[in-house]
């Protein structure tokens, strides 16, 4: 009885600390309750979201918000069709810094807990697919081995919605 009575005095304080991260990320991201909600219910369960919207309406934002409230480290991967999958995943790089060669694997903007992965469309196949496997098996394969676990816990997808004009590019 007194395990029963613990657990949900547990339960009831995760819910008002959900509730304050609610509140705490509705006041950056205004009007947007629903999608604060299912973007939550996604992390909370383990999941990734695809949020689909006109430009300009702060899925970045969204996503800068969360990682701060919930205290993740957050990554951004602006996806190109040059970005090689070594971009995203890091590399083994030969260290001679003691006298000593030896490879050292640094590790690449995929080593986070939430990653907003902005355009992937327009990154070639093998590049989507080595996201993909660091989603779905939660671990990277480097020069052909498993190398590293990655802490993922979501990733979010911004889109444009159908039909939307494409950024126009600027002059520099």
């Amino acid at each position: 009885m007194a395990d029963t009575k613990a657990l949900v005095a547990e339960i009831e304080a995760l819910g008002a600390t959900l509730g304050e991260a609610k509140a705490s990320i509705n006041r950056r991201f205004i009007g947007q309750e629903k999608v604060v909600d299912l973007v939550l219910a996604a992390m909370l369960c383990g999941g990734h979201a695809l949020l689909v919207g006109l430009p300009g309406l702060g899925k970045t934002r969204l996503v800068d918000t969360l990682g701060t409230v919930m205290g993740l480290k957050a990554n951004r991967i602006q996806f190109t069709p040059d970005l090689m999958p070594a971009d995203i995943l890091g590399s083994e790089v030969l260290d001679s810094g003691d006298g000593a060669r030896a490879f050292r694997f640094i590790e690449g903007p995929i080593f986070c807990q939430l990653l907003m992965a902005d355009e992937i469309n327009r990154a070639s196949p093998r590049t989507q697919s080595a996201l993909l496997q660091a989603m779905q098996e939660k671990e990277v394969t480097i020069a052909g081995q498993h190398a590293a676990r990655v802490r993922l816990r979501g990733v979010i997808w911004p889109m444009r919605s159908a039909g939307a004009p494409a950024p126009v590019p600027r002059r520099r």
